[in-house]
């Protein structure tokens, strides 16, 4: 499976990622999903949200969801960018790419990495009002 891991301060370019897609002509499937920070968080209007990260960490624990994905869906690439440091509203903060041979798949694995990720990877939100 080929990965791709970004952590980075840069605004992401969601139509470049998209025209540097590769796949083999046996997946039927590329599904991309990305995050935008909401103008509220809790309930209280928010103008941003501040995204910090053990970066090395993050890294680490990135590359186990990427192996546990591996095991469990014929996954043949993933892309995931992840944006820290300040996010204003509208904008995107989170870009995952799942590539599989299956539409069921590639959801599948798409939305449980998110989870995971939200669950184990250290990054850490702080609103800004």
């Amino acid at each position: 499976m080929q990965r791709q891991l970004n952590i980075t301060t840069e605004p992401l370019q969601e139509a470049q990622l998209i025209a540097q897609r590769a796949m083999s002509g046996g997946m039927g499937a590329a599904v991309y999903f990305t995050g935008v920070v909401r103008a509220t968080e809790e309930d209280q209007p928010i103008q941003a949200i501040e995204y910090e990260a053990f970066q090395r960490m993050a890294a680490h624990q990135f590359n186990l969801l990427f192996d546990e994905m591996e095991g469990r869906w014929p996954i043949e690439s993933v892309r995931l960018v992840h944006r820290i440091g300040v996010v204003k509203v509208n904008e995107p903060s989170l870009w995952v790419e799942v590539i599989a041979p299956h539409r069921g798949e590639a959801f599948a694995a798409c939305q449980w990495l998110i989870d995971e990720m939200k669950r184990v990877v250290p990054i850490w939100k702080k609103p800004l009002a």
